[in-house]
């Protein structure tokens, strides 16, 4: 039963992280940006892209309890507002066609956009980042050092899992781009903003919950 617990850890921040990530939606963005670029160096952005956001995610997840006590921020303050973040680019996802994380992107006169904007806001941008600390200051609230290491690695096992499928995507963005079209990207960016509403919901459902019991 234990194990059980533990391993939807796993299965909680695989799909919160692929949801607000949505690595389909970074084809258009990728393959933009490494137009002109020969396959290797295109295959060398696709490997640190995915190497530097999971190490953003996993420094959210260590860091963001301590974070949060240097801020004097409380979990269901956390959670709350972090939901109604994510909640709301769900919202505008489902009914305004945007994408999560999504920031405005100038092409320089450079080869190397492995860090930003790929990875961060890319990969890793606020939305994400808020999944990972709600997912920390869950974990932070079990009683047993044990169960807290073993759901820290689940944890991180998803953030890697994330980023592996990011990876996937952006190195074969060019055949994925034409199998699936414009029509089938808006239909899954429609779906994933509705998944991404009800994450949001969870979260503040739970920092609600928290504050009753703090009162």
């Amino acid at each position: 039963m234990l194990e059980t617990i533990h391993f939807q850890y796993f299965l909680g921040a695989l799909v919160s992280l692929l949801v607000i990530s949505n690595p389909l939606s970074k084809l258009p963005l990728f393959v933009s940006l490494t137009q002109g670029m020969s396959e290797k160096h295109r295959r060398q952005q696709a490997n640190w892209s995915a190497i530097y956001a999971c190490i953003i995610m996993a420094v959210s997840l260590i860091a963001g309890n301590m974070l949060l006590a240097f801020f004097g921020i409380s979990y269901g303050a956390l959670r709350i507002s972090g939901g109604l973040v994510v909640a709301a680019i769900g919202y505008q996802m489902l009914f305004g066609g945007s994408s999560p994380n999504k920031a405005p992107i100038v092409r320089r006169d450079k080869d190397d956009y492995a860090f930003f904007p790929i990875a961060m806001p890319g990969i890793a941008g606020p939305g994400t980042i808020a999944v990972v600390i709600g997912f920390s200051t869950e974990i932070a609230e079990l009683q047993a050092y044990r169960d807290i290491a073993i759901a820290v690695g689940w944890t991180l096992a998803a953030i890697v899992c994330t980023s592996l499928a990011s990876w996937a995507m952006m190195r074969y963005s060019d055949g994925l781009t034409r199998r699936l079209g414009p029509s089938g990207s808006l239909v899954l960016s429609k779906l994933m903003g509705f998944l991404l509403i009800c994450i949001g919901v969870q979260f503040m459902g739970s920092g609600i919950r928290t504050f009753l019991a703090g009162s």
